[in-house]
């Protein structure tokens, strides 16, 4: 996917706020934050984006601790959608 697309679905609702399914070209779906970091802007123009993965989302909303996060090419995405919240099974 090309960055204008990625940021249009991102900006402004879902930027370090809610949590996305990625499906990419030639690897498994993940489920991530697209974090709002001071080099954004340089990494967006370049279609890269700091994800942090649905394990380490609690930990990154407590610190936003950037070092938890990881950068993906954008053109490896073949898919963006807002994830389906997971229900808990009590029981």
């Amino acid at each position: 996917m090309v960055n204008e697309m990625i940021s249009k679905f991102l900006e402004p609702v879902h930027l370090s706020k809610t949590n996305i399914k990625i499906e990419f070209k030639k690897r498994n779906t993940i489920v991530g934050i697209f974090v709002d970091s001071p080099d954004y802007e340089d990494l967006k123009a370049k279609n890269f984006w700091r994800i942090v993965s649905e394990t380490h989302i609690p930990e990154w909303k407590k610190t936003n601790d950037n070092r938890l996060a990881k950068i993906f090419s954008g053109s490896e995405f073949t898919r963006i959608t807002v994830a389906k919240e997971k229900k808990e099974v009590v029981g």
